[in-house]
């Protein structure tokens, strides 16, 4: 059986896409494999699916939220999993969904993110590119991504989506060290024109667009970082975009240098991706009722 969470909630047995049920149903699944194999405490999974909005009735439908999950794994699983089956266990204090690391999207992506940038950090530009690439390979969307859809606002999903635009500036550093400009620049024209405000991607197309001999293009996508940033975020860029807009009007020659893009933007390998410690979250009101049945 196999857990997607980078993307819309989907699980997968034999290749054929099971039913889950409602949105409840969904979400639950949906935190407990956020927190795979770790206990989640029952009080944890009711704030995160009611908090200001919880029921009289919220244990018992997180109860037969849970059954439902059960019966779905149970009725996949089989014996043919041995000693490491998928399963819903309950305990004093709340829930753990036993799930092989494996079978779930979400740790090998943390995996080949840690080796990406360990990889980089060395300085080995093609092994980290690839790796790096394939983790990105991995997302079908923002992270649960029906269950956002519905109303779902939890901080770990803010992490993971962060956590996805530092692993594709980090690919890109290791991209523009190989000389692919032309790549970086196809690519980061798109993602910038939807994300104007996201500094180093920005910076990174500027180099990109400086390098291959566009630096009109370059300061004009500064100006454009720029309004978006004062305009959403009501600060001023920071110090190394400005730096950056400085080096390009003097034509710095550390621009050109096949090294300027590790010197500016390469850091020291992140830890394995992680999530962020407990904190509470919610469905938005409007899935406090009883038409949270929709959700395939």
């Amino acid at each position: 059986m196999e857990f997607h969470l980078l993307g819309p909630l989907e699980v997968l047995h034999e290749g054929e896409r099971l039913a889950l049920g409602g949105v409840r149903q969904r979400a639950v699944l949906g935190f407990l494999l956020l927190h795979a194999n770790t206990p989640v405490a029952t009080r944890r999974l009711i704030d995160a699916l009611w908090r200001d909005n919880e029921p009289a009735t919220a244990r018992k439908i997180l109860q037969n939220a849970v059954s439902g999950l059960r019966r779905t794994l149970a009725a996949e699983s089989g014996p043919t999993h041995g000693s490491t089956p998928h399963s819903l266990a309950a305990g004093r204090h709340g829930y753990v969904l036993h799930v092989p690391s494996h079978h779930i999207d979400l740790p090998r992506y943390a995996r080949l993110v840690a080796h990406g940038r360990q990889r980089l950090a060395a300085g080995s530009w093609a092994s980290a590119a690839q790796l790096l690439d394939y983790a990105l390979g991995l997302w079908q969307g923002r992270a649960l991504a029906d269950l956002i859809e519905a109303g779902v606002a939890w901080p770990e999903l803010t992490a993971l989506e962060e956590d996805r635009w530092q692993v594709l500036s980090d690919k890109v550093t290791a991209d523009l060290m190989l000389g692919r400009v032309a790549e970086v620049t196809a690519e980061l024209s798109v993602v910038t024109t939807a994300e104007p405000a996201r500094e180093r991607l920005c910076a990174q197309l500027m180099l990109a667009l400086y390098q291959s001999g566009r630096q009109a293009e370059a300061l004009e996508r500064y100006r454009r970082a720029k309004a978006a940033i004062v305009e959403e975020l009501g600060v001023s860029p920071g110090r190394e975009l400005r730096d950056l807009e400085r080096a390009i009007l003097t034509q710095s020659p550390a621009l050109s240098s096949p090294t300027a893009a590790a010197r500016l933007f390469t850091r020291p390998p992140a830890p394995t991706t992680r999530l962020p410690p407990p904190r509470t979250a919610r469905l938005a009101p409007g899935l406090a009722g009883e038409r949270l049945t929709r959700g395939r």
